[in-house]
C-alpha cells in the first residue's frame, strides 16, 4: 500500500471502482506529465448522494459533502488510470461547477469540500489553482461536478485513458 492510499485509509476513505463512461468521452486524457480528469459528480454506488440546487434544496454543508464525494470519485478515476496514486506529483487545477439557485453566490465555500480533501490527502501537493463556477443546471440534477488537472510522474501505458 502506497503513502497516498495509507492516508486515504487513515481518513476512512475507500475508493470506489469507477464505472465505464456512458457517453462519448474518456475518464482521463494525458498529455506529457499532465492528466486531465473528466467531470465527476457525487455518486456513491451509481446513485447521486444529493440532487438539486445549492441555495434551494441543498445547504452549503450538503454541497461541501457532495464536492468531497466528487473529489473521491476523481481520485478513484486517477487510481484506476495510474495504478498508483503515489505517482501524483501535484493537483494542479480544480474546476468546480455548482448547480446554483438564483442569487446563490457561495460556490467557493461549496468547493472547499473538495479542496480541503485534496490538501488532507496530498499535503502541499494537494493545494491547487481553482475556479468555482455557479451554473443554472448540471447533468442529472447533480449539485456539483469537478474536473481536475494533475501532474504525474512516469509514463502511463495508454495515454488515452485506459491506463
Amino acid at each position: 500500500m502506497g503513502i497516498v492510499e495509507q492516508r486515504l485509509a487513515e481518513l476512512g476513505i475507500t475508493l470506489p471502482t469507477p464505472s465505464e463512461p456512458k457517453f462519448s468521452y474518456l475518464h482521463c486524457n494525458q498529455t506529457g506529465n499532465l492528466v486531465f480528469v473528466s467531470g465527476q459528480d457525487c455518486r456513491i454506488d451509481g446513485t447521486l448522494m444529493y440532487e438539486g440546487k445549492l441555495g434551494r434544496e441543498l445547504s452549503i454543508e450538503q454541497g461541501q459533502a457532495a464536492a468531497r464525494q466528487a473529489a473521491i470519485n476523481c481520485l478513484a478515476v486517477l487510481k484506476q488510470y495510474l495504478g498508483d496514486l503515489d505517482r501524483v506529483v501535484k493537483i494542479v487545477k480544480l474546476l468546480g461547477f455548482v448547480n446554483s439557485a438564483p442569487g446563490f453566490a457561495d460556490q467557493p465555500y461549496v468547493m472547499n469540500g473538495a479542496s480541503d480533501l485534496f490538501a488532507q490527502v496530498f499535503g502541499e501537493a494537494g493545494k491547487h489553482a481553482r475556479s468555482a463556477i455557479g451554473t443554472s443546471e448540471l447533468p442529472f440534477h447533480t449539485p456539483v461536478e469537478i474536473e481536475l488537472i494533475v501532474e504525474v510522474r512516469g509514463e502511463t501505458a495508454d495515454a488515452q485513458g485506459e491506463g
